[in-house]
């Protein structure tokens, strides 16, 4: 793979600060933010106010965990313009969530905010190692989900060419990519192996594409997946991270010279580490829930916003500014088996690891007598369809998960195709509990 470590002049002055100046950079921001949210949000003076707090407390940052949470549930029953802290004629663009489970999430952006957005998708594009000049396949949907847009922008204020392809159609998105030679991809992990098979069965060397970097987010993937991915297509791949409630894609972005972990963009965003029972502050280095608050965002305020999402802080290498290490799961996707918590990240590691199988699985949750069970449906690789090898696969994973993970698991190996494709978000876990 061809090194594409950016020049350490082309990169935002703030990326390679010192520590102290980041910290008086955040503190500065934070007074504003709490200040702008109690001021003008009146769900934020309420929450303030019972909870005995006000802005001018703020006087380090470590005063942040006097003031309460923000939850997912605050925007839903906010709906759907209760929370923006400016009035609804300053804003230029909403995004929402599917709201399959009930009203949808609505956030909204200023201007400003639209810039800054912008801005930071650049600046992760660069970290990745696209540069003004290359093309950019964007395979991430567009529409009310933040993903397509949110990578365009970013796209576009870097300098290079956009192919606004969007998901699906995944015949056309190789033809395309076959056409255009695009340097760099922006798409889910789980939608890329589809990619990759659709190269397969055009008769496509996958190696022999122009696409040097991939910049995968929108879904936890594992150190294996990249492996596999990197490997077929001879290109970098590198995690992208964010979320509606705090910006989009772009918040945070691994950089392609380390590739230990996405870089937080910590002059915009303030990241806490919270045990998700207790809520307390967990110091860097321990794993919990990870909670955000925005320090320049003027439409919607976050305040110590709980993403679910279960990580760790770690320092700085390849810029100053805190790493996050991969998503292990989130708290609410945990599933908990006989007394074990198990991710759906440690079931993909595992079918990454084991021989005769296929990048693809779905987890099935049902009731066996009256105790929680998990089915996991996998497929053979295009080389191992025979009963003998899909038989010695499922042994192997069986025992591979109950050694790892510890738990009981039944394993259906399929044939090539089986396993349904995503065509964005990858539907990792089938709950059948209920029906049983």
């Amino acid at each position: 793979m061809k090194d594409l470590s950016p020049n350490k002049a082309d990169l935002d002055p703030i990326e390679i600060a010192s520590i102290d100046e980041i910290r008086a950079t955040q503190l500065e921001r934070l007074k504003w933010s709490l200040r702008h949210a109690y001021e003008n949000v009146p769900m934020y003076k309420q929450r303030f106010d019972e909870a005995g707090v006000h802005p001018d407390d703020l006087q380090q940052l470590s005063d942040l965990s006097k003031f309460p949470f923000t939850y997912k549930n605050d925007l839903r029953d906010n709906y759907p313009f209760g929370l923006f802290a400016v009035p609804r004629s300053e804003i230029i663009r909403l995004h929402a969530s599917s709201g399959t489970t009930g009203k949808p999430t609505v956030v909204g952006y200023t201007k400003n905010d639209i810039d800054n957005w912008a801005d930071l998708g650049a600046r992760s594009l660069r970290a990745s190692g696209l540069r003004k000049g290359d093309m950019v396949h964007n395979a991430y949907g567009y529409g009310l989900f933040t993903g397509g847009l949110g990578a365009h922008y970013g796209i576009e204020r870097l300098g290079a060419t956009v192919v606004p392809m969007s998901g699906g159609q995944t015949e056309k998105q190789v033809n395309l990519i076959n056409d255009f030679r695009p340097d760099g991809i922006m798409v889910t992990p789980s939608y890329m192996l589809n990619i990759l098979e659709q190269f397969h069965k055009a008769g496509l060397d996958p190696r022999e594409s122009s696409l040097k970097v991939g910049v995968f987010g929108a879904e936890p993937w594992t150190d294996a997946m990249r492996a596999e991915v990197e490997a077929a297509f001879d290109m970098h791949a590198v995690d992208i991270y964010g979320l509606s409630e705090i910006m989009g894609p772009g918040v945070a972005n691994e950089c392609v010279e380390t590739k230990d972990g996405p870089v937080i963009w910590e002059d915009h965003f303030l990241p806490e580490i919270i045990d998700p029972v207790t809520g307390e502050v967990l110091p860097d280095g321990e794993t919990g829930e990870l909670v955000f608050t925005t320090l320049t965002k003027e439409g919607l305020p976050m305040i110590r916003y709980r993403t679910r999402d279960l990580t760790c802080l770690l320092p700085g290498t390849a810029r100053s500014m805190r790493r996050m290490a991969k998503i292990t799961g989130r708290s609410d996707d945990m599933m908990i088996l006989r007394g074990v918590n198990v991710f759906p990240s440690q079931i993909e590691e595992q079918v990454m690891a084991t021989g005769g199988l296929a990048p693809y699985y779905q987890i099935e949750l049902y009731k066996s007598g009256r105790m929680d069970a998990m089915r996991v449906f996998v497929e053979s690789s295009p080389d191992s369809t025979d009963e003998l090898s899909k038989t010695a696969a499922a042994r192997m994973l069986t025992k591979r998960i109950k050694d790892v993970v510890g738990v009981s698991t039944e394993i259906v190996v399929g044939d090539p195709g089986d396993v349904e494709r995503s065509q964005g978000k990858a539907k990792r876990v089938v709950d059948n509990r209920d029906k049983d």
